[in-house]
């Protein structure tokens, strides 16, 4: 009788012994559709052919989640991602290979579409921002519950160089077995400060931002956006709530306004100033892994695509911003 061949998981998580770092190999990634076009993007040319958008044709489908507009159409909804970097599992298959771990790579995927297929979030309305806010933290509320989630990441990239291989504008919700690298160094950076000072280092670094004046951007009642002192690239922007709380899932529906209008503002600014360019946004929270991160404080980070990573950034780390803050934010604030 032959041996019966084992399956492999369509993904996989590999730890790097020397950096810390896990590694996703997701080959199947690879089968998502391109639809750019090779042609400069302006604001009208950049949605593409609606008739072939895959975004486009989902009017039939029902969706995990569905928020509508004043019409009665749906304007933001949420569906499973047909190219999922991770997906369900019965186990995490936890094992060893030489001096390496791996494991497979199990979680979920979904993708938060908005109806229009041109319009960009810079453009949305603060009620409409306010829509696609709800989704997130509902989904996120969901996911957080299921089986081998210890972080929900929430992402949008907008244009071809920031990743986006779909040109509708659109956010994701991935979950993964463990914390990103990014976030976890976070998390000890801001562990490690509470240790030492019994405070909140983002508290600490916003009161001097609230007092020194020039990297705020904008302020509301309940969130402030800054240019950070340390950008690592010209334009990064951040979106901190005043309130100290680690978990973007215990936001409040008065905190959830105030959010979508600081979301708009930097959004806009971030549009007009710099001629539409393509950029990334994602959420850094505390992980729903049941352990105690109040030390944490959590936020949005937008980072426009102003620059490539060359050799002296790929080989050291360190990353080159060619403006200082301080002027990004004043020329963000002119905006």
């Amino acid at each position: 009788m032959t041996k019966k061949a084992k399956v492999k998981f369509p993904s996989e998580l590999r730890f790097d012994p020397v950096s810390k770092d896990w590694i996703l190999i997701a080959t199947g990634r690879a089968k998502r559709p391109e639809n750019f076009a090779n042609e400069a993007r302006t604001s009208q040319s950049f949605g593409g052919s609606k008739s072939t958008c895959p975004f486009c044709q989902i009017e039939k489908e029902k969706g995990l989640l569905k928020y509508k507009d004043k019409k009665g159409d749906w304007f933001v909804k949420v569906v499973p991602n047909k190219y999922p970097p991770f997906l369900p599992g019965a186990g995490l298959n936890k094992r060893e290979e030489g001096p390496y771990q791996v494991m497979d790579g199990v979680g979920f995927a979904e993708v938060v579409i908005t109806r229009d297929h041109v319009r960009s979030m810079a453009q949305f309305s603060v009620s409409e921002i306010r829509q696609v806010l709800d989704a997130y933290q509902e989904r996120y509320l969901d996911l957080m519950n299921e089986k081998f989630v210890n972080y929900v990441s929430i992402f949008h990239n907008y244009g071809k160089t920031a990743g986006a291989t779909i040109s509708h504008p659109h956010s994701q919700i991935v979950t993964h077995p463990i914390s990103d690298p990014d976030v976890n160094r976070s998390l000890l950076g801001s562990a490690e400060y509470w240790r030492k000072h019994k405070k909140c280092v983002h508290c600490v670094m916003l009161d001097f931002d609230k007092k020194d004046g020039q990297r705020i951007i904008f302020e509301n009642e309940d969130f402030l956006v800054v240019c950070p002192f340390a950008s690592r690239i010209a334009f990064e922007t951040r979106i901190y709530p005043k309130r100290h709380f680690a978990y973007f899932e215990r936001i409040k529906d008065k905190e959830k306004d105030s959010l979508a209008e600081a979301f708009k503002i930097a959004l806009a600014k971030i549009y007009k100033a710099l001629n539409n360019p393509d950029y990334n946004f994602f959420l850094h929270t505390a992980p729903c892994d049941g352990k105690n991160y109040d030390h944490y404080h959590w936020h949005f980070e937008i980072l426009p695509k102003t620059s490539t990573w060359a050799g002296f950034e790929l080989g050291t780390g360190i990353e080159i911003s060619t403006i200082e803050p301080e002027k990004a934010a004043e020329y963000l604030r002119k905006m």
